[in-house]
């Protein structure tokens, strides 16, 4: 009865992380994101963190600023919260897949998070999925975050990430990101 009932459980588990709507059904939609243009020089992010009752437990400011050499590039996050705390990320991203037709895909790393993501990126929307390793009391957990970001113009793009451990929503993150004039 117990594996019966644990095996339930896992298949439902499986079932809700893999339902989600797809990436594809962005592919008519502008304006067309282009990570290239978009995370190249100054950009401003406006967010909050929200456990997983929903309710803001922080706020947070961040400048970005990305740079493009040789087809690699680079965004560099400060992010400052509200309680004090200070964050600094530095993504490298290399594109794996130059396709016009389905999704063009980077490969992206940072420094506190765990292997290698796939960035996808369709008409308007930029999907990636990652482990982020977050202190917390004095230790370090992994989180798994599920970014979908979406263009709303040329020079906004709004994020939400879904954070989860063990298969559990443990927290949501809700960002806009404004790109500065050069």
């Amino acid at each position: 009865m117990y594996r019966q009932l644990l095996s339930l459980l896992l298949i439902a588990i499986l079932n809700t992380a893999c339902s989600g709507p797809g990436i594809e059904r962005h592919a008519d939609r502008t304006p067309k994101f282009i990570a290239e243009d978009f995370f190249s020089g100054p950009m401003m992010a406006y967010g909050v963190v929200k456990d997983r009752g929903g309710k803001v437990t922080r706020k947070f400011v961040a400048e970005l600023n990305g740079s493009w050499e040789n087809g690699q590039g680079l965004l560099r996050e400060k992010f400052e919260f509200d309680d004090g705390e200070i964050q600094y990320r530095n993504w490298q991203l290399t594109p794996t897949s130059p396709s016009a037709s389905g999704p063009r895909q980077y490969a992206a790393t940072a420094g506190d998070v765990v292997g290698t993501s796939t960035m996808s990126v369709v008409g308007d929307a930029v999907f990636m999925q990652y482990v982020l390793q977050i202190p917390f009391r004095g230790r370090t957990l992994n989180i798994n975050v599920d970014d979908q970001m979406v263009l709303v113009t040329p020079h906004v793009l709004i994020a939400e990430s879904d954070l989860s451990k063990w298969g559990f929503n443990v927290g949501e993150i809700q960002l806009t990101i404004i790109k500065q004039s050069d």
